[in-house]
């Protein structure tokens, strides 16, 4: 998380949940639609992205199975639960709030 496109600490989780809610997805495909739809700002270490994936199936959050990809190997694939659907939007209010009190403190010219 030291490079400058590393994704902000504690906006992980939120952002996993974000992807999980468009479809199920395996890790390297949440790394990579995490960088894609942030136009590359973004990137997304393994470690990270595994730590924070067993946290959200152990809230309940997520579960997880596996399956054949698309290139017929076997994958992990994560999944959004209706827990997770609530918490995606406690995140996001959470995210806001904080996004524009950020701007705040950013734009004071006092």
């Amino acid at each position: 998380m030291g490079t400058d496109n590393a994704v902000i600490k504690g906006t992980l989780d939120m952002l996993i949940l974000k992807v999980l809610s468009l479809e199920p997805m395996h890790g390297w495909g949440i790394c990579d639609r995490i960088e894609t739809l942030s136009g590359a700002s973004l990137c997304v270490p393994q470690g990270s992205l595994y730590a924070s994936l067993h946290r959200l199936v152990r809230e309940g959050w997520i579960t997880s199975a596996w399956r054949a990809t698309e290139n017929g190997r076997r994958a992990r694939y994560y999944a959004l639960t209706r827990a997770g659907t609530r918490q995606l939007e406690v995140e996001l209010d959470h995210w806001s709030r904080l996004s524009r009190g950020v701007a705040r403190v950013v734009g004071a010219t006092t």
